[in-house]
């Protein structure tokens, strides 16, 4: 029995499928500096700053969390490196590598990457995975809509100069860059990056015929092996992510494959996300969520607030998601842009 001075600890976050969740994916903005065309539309309204949860409830967001049991922790975004004094959140987050948390890590366009990678390696960053769909100067254009491609090769250049560890993530657009695939993962495969592909993804309106880009990963993989011999790798993404790696014989590297749409990889899911705004949604494929900023704002207590709050979440994590595209016609999923859930 504890005394009088010792605290319970927490309980570990367990959703009501038997799932621990131990990831957390923490959104600091849903603002980009770039407006990728699977990803959100032209011109965006975004949020304003009051609807955004600060650095310090942020902090204390993933304070909690950790609390419970999460031993990683991506901050995302939009892009996470265009908010404002967001090296202090990573520094704050970076205590925390000395006690219960395992791995601190980000998704990024890598447009502000050379600026800031030294201080996230300083901070304890080892790994970043880098949204990059095409090597084409043209293209990069055309599917980001703006943005300086060679400013973000140097900013995957300095990553890797200051120590980090490189993935590629690279959306499957059938008529963009489908076709430029195989060179991609020489690529990246050549300055020893992994490289994931991703299924476009039915989130929110961005002014473009998603069932149009679409294209099945089971094909783009069809085309690798009549190129390559592609084996396998025992198990997923050994930090619980659900990519389905294999490694390619004559380029030596990794390749991952996440597929939404065509193989659902939900039954080993041991995630949940946080939007900028302190919305817990538990499944990215899935509307329902709890409001963690309500708890931060308006209770006397907000440990005890926001530990009530996630677990009302876990109760409510759904088994699996329910993504489609089945026609031209069809309206996005859910309504909401990537770039607000947290990429």
């Amino acid at each position: 029995m504890p005394d009088g001075h010792t605290a319970l600890k927490p309980a570990q976050l367990t959703d009501s499928f038997g799932r621990e969740i131990s990831y957390l994916r923490m959104s600091v903005t849903d603002r980009c500096d770039l407006r990728c065309t699977y990803c959100m539309a032209e011109h965006m309204s975004f949020l304003p700053k009051k609807d955004l949860l600060s650095l310090e409830e942020l902090q204390t967001v993933a304070d909690a969390f950790i609390r419970r049991g999460v031993r990683k922790i991506r901050v995302t975004g939009g892009e996470p490196l265009v908010r404002k004094d967001i090296m202090d959140l990573f520094n704050g987050l970076g205590q925390h590598l000395d006690g219960g948390l395992e791995e601190l890590t980000l998704t990024t366009n890598a447009t502000q990457l050379e600026t800031h990678a030294e201080a996230l390696v300083k901070a304890g960053v080892r790994r970043v995975n880098v949204s990059l769909d095409t090597l084409d100067r043209a293209m990069f254009q055309q599917i980001t809509r703006r943005g300086d491609f060679d400013k973000v090769m140097r900013g995957i250049e300095a990553g890797a100069a200051a120590g980090l560890r490189i993935k590629i993530n690279t959306v499957a657009l059938r008529h963009q860059n489908a076709g430029e695939i195989p060179r991609m993962i020489e690529w990246a495969h050549e300055r020893g990056h992994d490289m994931t592909l991703i299924e476009v993804m039915p989130l929110g309106l961005t002014g473009e015929d998603r069932y149009d880009q679409y294209i099945p990963l089971f094909e783009i993989r069809d085309e690798l092996e009549r190129r390559w011999t592609l084996a396998d790798e025992p198990s997923r993404d050994t930090n619980g992510g659900p990519s389905r790696y294999v490694r390619i014989a004559e380029t030596g590297g990794r390749l991952g494959f996440i597929t939404p749409l065509t193989n659902n990889f939900c039954a080993g899911c041991n995630r949940i996300r946080v939007t900028c705004t302190g919305r817990i949604y538990m499944c990215l494929g899935q509307d329902d969520h709890v409001d963690l900023r309500a708890a931060l704002r308006e209770s006397d207590d907000p440990q005890a607030a926001l530990d009530a709050a996630l677990d009302r979440a876990l109760i409510a994590k759904p088994e699996r998601h329910d993504f489609a595209i089945d026609r031209p016609d069809q309206a996005p999923a859910l309504d909401r842009h990537m770039s607000v859930t947290g990429g």
